[in-house]
């Protein structure tokens, strides 16, 4: 197994190979992208022996923008009989000696997330019983699933008889099948757009910690905020929040009593004085340069501690766009003499955009 196969939107794979590529070359480790166009998924293939598993100890997912899931993976499996697909694939696993497969916690039989593969998840919902039943009675899958140092089995099905076989380690890879957090609209959001926040701030900021980043004592900006379905996320949360757009928010968030609306263009909004705002959210369709200059705007005054905002990228270069746009806030923000963490991910409810969360330490 000397290869990481990397899932991610479809139309996104070359990103993700400009994205592999240059994070392996970091570490020291060099090999070249495998890319089907649309695919929803590449291979990067490395020159040298195990260093594919030396990578996905040394990265974690969430240092990549554009990978939802990263597994090392052996060559394809092609060919299986319909009538047991599941003895070659025990005994591939069984073929890498280095693997210690007692410390297996989880399977996840998986393909692209793609309108050309929907049909394939069927199948893989179906054969993952059996098949994780076979590994059970090899002594795998034994293991607490909580374990930070364990390893989850994927298998990859590109089509019903062919296959790629592989691990992820639990402490680096996306804790969902397929790499996607599923979440559930919530009815009374007043849109859809809700979910991309709400996505993003189970990405950015564990669990455990949330209640230190939202509570009832805060404020937030909303810059573009109409309807209002990131002020609902905001506002769930106890924020007090300044809805700063020239449409009308939705009725319903008034009655919180927690939010004012301000009929302002948010590139032109002030906060005010008598406030300190912690939260600073943006979605507005806006250039990507606009939005990052108006973010630095932000913190270089002070104006605000934290910040999750969406960059809308062009249709071509759109990894070296975002990665223009890091390096310029990263470089104003260290000679205003501020220490910040800067995540950024192309979530599952993003589309031609990635999200950013910026924290002063």
């Amino acid at each position: 197994m000397n290869s990481l196969l990397l899932y991610c939107r479809a139309g996104f794979e070359k990103e993700l190979a400009a994205e592999i590529t240059e994070k392996s070359s970091a570490l020291g480790v060099f090999g070249f992208a495998r890319v089907v166009e649309n695919s929803g998924y590449l291979l990067f293939e490395c020159y040298q022996e195990s260093e594919a598993d030396w990578l996905a100890q040394q990265l974690s997912i969430q240092q990549l923008i554009f990978a939802r899931q990263m597994i090392v993976v052996s060559d394809l499996l092609s060919s299986l009989n319909p009538q047991d697909r599941i003895t070659p694939i025990i005994e591939k696993y069984k073929n890498n000696t280095a693997l210690d497969l007692t410390k297996s916690t989880e399977l996840w039989v998986e393909t692209a997330d793609t309108n050309e593969a929907k049909e394939l998840l069927t199948f893989c919902r179906k054969f993952t019983v059996p098949m994780r039943n076979a590994m059970k009675k090899q002594g795998w899958l034994v293991s607490n699933k909580q374990l930070k140092c364990g390893l989850t089995l994927h298998i990859f099905f590109i089509q019903p008889n062919n296959c790629y076989i592989g691990y992820s380690y639990n402490q680096h890879h996306a804790p969902y099948f397929m790499g996607i957090l599923r979440l559930k609209f919530p009815v009374e959001a007043p849109s859809r757009s809700t979910l991309k926040l709400e996505e993003a701030i189970r990405t950015f900021i564990p669990k455990e910690k949330e209640h230190l980043h939202f509570n009832q004592e805060m404020y937030a900006v909303d810059l573009g905020a109409c309807p209002g379905g990131w002020t609902y996320q905001l506002v769930k949360r106890g924020l007090f929040v300044y809805a700063v757009d020239h449409g009308k928010m939705a009725s319903s968030l008034h009655e919180t009593g927690r939010i004012e609306h301000c009929a302002e263009d948010g590139f032109k909004f002030h906060p005010p004085k008598r406030k300190k705002i912690h939260w600073l959210v943006c979605d507005m369709v806006e250039q990507p340069s606009r939005v990052i200059t108006l973010i630095a705007k932000w913190f270089s005054y002070g104006w605000c501690k934290e910040s999750i905002f969406n960059l809308k990228l062009p249709m071509k270069k759109r990894y070296q766009e975002v990665q223009k746009c890091l390096s310029y806030i990263e470089t104003i923000l260290d000679e205003k003499g501020f220490k910040v963490k800067i995540q950024a991910k192309q979530l599952y409810h993003d589309r031609e955009e990635v999200t950013v969360h910026i924290q002063i330490m």
